[in-house]
This record gives C-alpha cells, structure tokens and sequence, in this order.
C-alpha cells in the first residue's frame, strides 16, 4: 500500500507515541485506515529537522513543534494537530470526525485546567525519565527556564502526591460526568459520533499509560475517561 502521509511524532526510549496532540491525529490515522510512515524525532531535533520542510510557525506560537505531516500526494507540510486534523477530514471524510463542538471545548479546556495543574506537574518529572539523555538535557533546560526553578521541585512523596489527587477529585468526577452526558447514545463524548475531543482524552491517557501505568490506571478509575478510552482503544493499537 502506497505511504500517504510522513508523521513527525516525538522519540521516547520505549520506541512508540507518548505525546497527546501526535496521538489526536495518529488515531485519525488508524481509524480512517490512511497508510502512513512515522519519523521519531528527538526533542532537540525538532526544530532542526522540521524548519527546511514546514513553513514558519505563526500566531502566539513561534516554535517548531510535532506532530508535523507531510501529505505525500499534494507534497504539503503541516504543523499543528487542528490544522492536521482539518486536512485529513477533508481529504479522507470517511469514516467521519467532528473537528470541532460547543461540549467538545468546554471539555478540552476542563480538562487543560485539571491537567495543567498538580497533575501536569506530577507528570513532567516522569517524562524526563523516558527520554533519551541529551533529550532529557534540552526537556530540563526548557523546562526550567519556562518554570523558574528546577524540575526536582516538582517530585513529591506518595503523601503529598495523594494529597494531589484528592484536590482534584471533584475536578475529575465532574468531568468525566460531563464526558458521559450522551452515554444512552454511544461510547463518545458526542454519544455515537467520533470526534476529535475523543482523540484527545484517549491520547493524553495513552501518554500518562506510557510514563506511569499507575497514573493512568487513577484516571480511568473514573467512568467517564475509561469509556472513552476504551472506545477509541481500537485506533491505538498501532503505536509507532
């Protein structure tokens, strides 16, 4: 089968996807079965590796960044998974995804705000430990220099991390209560209907599974994020 699409997706030690914006449109990529090659790149090869093939970032964003595509019919570079997304449904419409919806948002931006939080910052500790040493180097010195202080700062005791969690749990129960408002209708956030918001929960899973089975396992003890993972599990199945 003709390769369609080059998917730039970032490296980690254990060889498969752990960042949730790749994994939006890789799962867009299994699902609509589109025949497509990836290409790992570490963290400090990004830019030098896309900044020949893809046109400049624009917007609030100036940074080169993955997931990045190259459509090989049209020879067209892509960065950004909504823009990704946005070509792929046009292009492959079959089976369809909704891009974009008024719960969609308001889940995603929930979700940011819990994630962004305690939990983004349990995690980033743990995802330094899946990267490759000089990865790790430009990941803690980008990192500090956005923070302020360093990224031991971060690591906690079991007390304080559980602690961390139950300040969050009526954060997560909410949500995923709101992510199961069209169950009687279907596994997704809009009930039968796939949709990108889908991808992007089931991603951010997959990338938690990926650096600590334990945090994932916490996250889909609530019903709402397992239904929807489990749901869009099929499409995860190839990981690299």
């Amino acid at each position: 089968m003709t390769t369609e699409i080059i998917l730039y997706d970032l490296a980690c030690t254990k060889g498969v996807c752990f960042s949730p914006y790749v994994w939006k449109v890789r799962i867009m990529l299994n699902l609509k079965r589109i025949p497509y090659k990836t290409i790992f790149l570490e963290f400090p090869d990004i830019e030098g590796s896309l900044k020949p093939l893809v046109p400049p970032p624009t917007g609030d964003n100036t940074r080169y960044t993955v997931p990045a595509i190259q459509h090989m019919p049209s020879n067209t570079y892509i960065m950004d998974s909504a823009q990704i997304a946005a070509l792929l449904e046009a292009t492959y419409p079959d089976p369809p995804v909704q891009l974009t919806s008024e719960r969609g948002r308001t889940i995603e931006e929930q979700f940011g705000s819990v994630v962004g939080g305690s939990l983004g910052a349990m995690m980033m500790p743990r995802e330094m430990n899946i990267l490759v040493p000089r990865a790790q180097v430009h990941f803690r010195q980008t990192r500090e220099a956005y923070l302020g202080y360093k990224l031991e700062e971060l690591l906690k005791g079991p007390e304080e991390e559980e602690r961390d969690w139950s300040e969050v749990s009526g954060q997560m129960s909410a949500l995923s209560e709101l992510m199961r408002t069209n169950r009687d209708d279907g596994p997704f956030v809009l009930g039968s209907k796939l949709s990108l918001t889908d991808f992007f929960i089931a991603g951010s899973l997959q990338a938690a599974r990926v650096m600590d089975e334990g945090v994932f396992s916490r996250v889909v003890a609530y019903d709402g994020f397992k239904s929807v993972y489990d749901a869009c599990s099929p499409y995860m199945e190839r990981k690299d």
